[in-house]
């Protein structure tokens, strides 16, 4: 029997406009979004839909701004008349948050505050121990691996941020050891070496500042058993237990995503049809990478729902 699972985007994909065209059309998805500015005390779908680049590509309010758009279009969806459940859900990075509430681990307002004191704590983390991030193209996770061991011993911390796709590997750490590891992947033929537009070292010991206090909130914060399986960034495993959940919020900012292997195991599990929900499409691209085979359809605005329904008729 076929199987489908919703997945969701991370940090990167924010864009101004976001979530306004389902907002115009779907009163459920306009919703979602006048509570968050009432659980954030701002105007926060004005940042959304209108709001100034700069400001909204803070990681305070990116991580809140993709956490909020990716629900209100799954609102929407539903208000639409999309019924189908997901056996699998997942999310990269941030978007696993949103996986958290579809699977009913977290309440809407409970994953917004989360994430934006997420957000908050990264940017901090950021500005104690700056830091930067590459993509590095066509080159093995093997060969990514030993440039990154090879750049720490030779300028500075380095290691893989992001396993996405085979092929496509994102690196993080200090800026000498990335501006080191870059050399080296251009060395060793690599496609593509080079900076990302991001002002934070995620996915590295570089946060380790931020896990104490990250920790507390995710403590205080009240979390259920999954009722749908949510496939962990870190062990590319069904995350079970609540203890689970709290062992991968927390491990999630200093451990590598390991996109490519939780999309394998997805597939392995029977999984034919993949709907990425959230702006843009970042995870649709990456799963035609890593198995063509399987049916994907990313959903971000009204146009994007109309299509998926008509494909569902």
């Amino acid at each position: 029997m076929t199987k489908l699972a919703f997945i969701f985007p991370g940090q990167g994909s924010q864009y101004v406009g976001m979530g306004k065209s389902v907002a115009e059309k779907y009163p459920a998805a306009a919703e979602i979004f006048t509570r968050a500015d009432d659980i954030l005390n701002t105007d926060f779908s004005a940042l959304c839909w209108a709001g100034d680049e700069a400001t909204l590509n803070q990681t305070y309010n990116t991580q809140p701004a993709i956490f909020v758009t990716s629900i209100a279009v799954l609102h929407a969806l539903r208000e639409a008349g999309y019924a189908a459940t997901p056996d699998f859900v997942a999310g990269h990075s941030l978007g696993e948050y949103v996986a958290y509430v579809v699977a009913g681990v977290l309440s809407f307002e409970d994953g917004l505050r989360l994430v934006r004191e997420r957000g908050r704590l990264m940017g901090i983390a950021g500005e104690e121990n700056p830091g930067k991030m590459a993509a590095i193209l066509k080159l093995t996770d093997e060969q990514v691996e030993e440039i990154c061991r090879q750049a720490s011993d030779e300028a500075g911390w380095v290691q893989i941020a992001n396993l996405n796709s085979p092929g496509q590997v994102i690196i993080s750490g200090s800026s000498a050891g990335i501006a080191r590891a870059i050399e080296l992947a251009k060395a060793a033929g690599a496609r593509r070496a080079q900076e990302l537009a991001v002002s934070i070292a995620a996915h590295s010991k570089l946060m380790e500042s931020a896990n104490a206090q990250f920790a507390r909130a995710v403590e205080s914060t009240a979390l259920h058993a999954p009722t749908v399986p949510v496939v962990g960034n870190i062990t590319a495993q069904p995350l079970l237990t609540v203890a689970d959940i709290k062992a991968e919020m927390v491990g999630q900012l200093t451990n590598s995503v390991q996109w490519t292997r939780s999309v394998q195991f997805m597939i392995a599990q029977g999984v034919t049809r993949f709907v990425e929900i959230g702006p843009k499409d970042v995870l649709t691209g990456l799963i035609k990478r890593i198995d063509r085979t399987v049916a994907r359809t990313a959903v971000e605005d009204a146009a994007g729902i109309e299509k998926l329904m008509e494909a569902a008729e």
